[in-house]
């Protein structure tokens, strides 16, 4: 199922050419050294844009299994990387991947594909410091998160 909606995303939905755009935008910030930071975040909304379908998006730093005191300088820097986006980029993006959504709610049938631009809204909003991996990967990372968690409160 997943490969049928994301083919019929790549091919019908613009999945192809939003690749393309952010591939582009992606190599843009790259050249500069001002939109390095964000050359990440434009490949991770790439990926994401080109086969939504079984995909999830996770922060960096749950899966990366670390420690809060040792990203405390990039969540910090992050959190103003992610301001910026929002007010250059991230807010036009999500703006535009909600009038899709809520245009794909129209026929019932393309309600996959509104599902699939709410997620792409969201990760174009706040993207620096997200991932994007499979739904099983999201699904591991939050059940080891659960399990850290529940061990936790046992030793409290």
């Amino acid at each position: 199922m997943r490969f049928v909606g994301n083919f019929l995303w790549f091919i019908f939905c613009g999945g192809l050419i939003n690749c393309i755009l952010w591939l582009i935008a992606a190599l843009v910030f790259a050249i500069t050294i001002v939109g390095l930071p964000f050359t990440r975040s434009a490949f991770e909304i790439a990926k994401m844009s080109a086969f939504p379908f079984g995909k999830e998006v996770v922060h960096v730093k749950d899966l990366n299994g670390a420690d809060s005191d040792k990203f405390m300088v990039s969540g910090i820097l992050g959190f103003i990387l992610n301001v910026l986006w929002f007010c250059t980029f991230g807010i036009t993006l999500f703006a535009l991947h909600l009038v899709s959504g809520i245009i794909a709610f129209i026929f019932i049938i393309t309600i996959p594909f509104a599902m699939q631009s709410f997620k792409l809204a969201v990760i174009s909003l706040w993207p620096v410091g997200r991932r994007v991996v499979t739904k099983e990967v999201a699904l591991l990372i939050r059940n080891e998160a659960a399990q850290k968690f529940i061990d936790k409160q046992r030793m409290n």
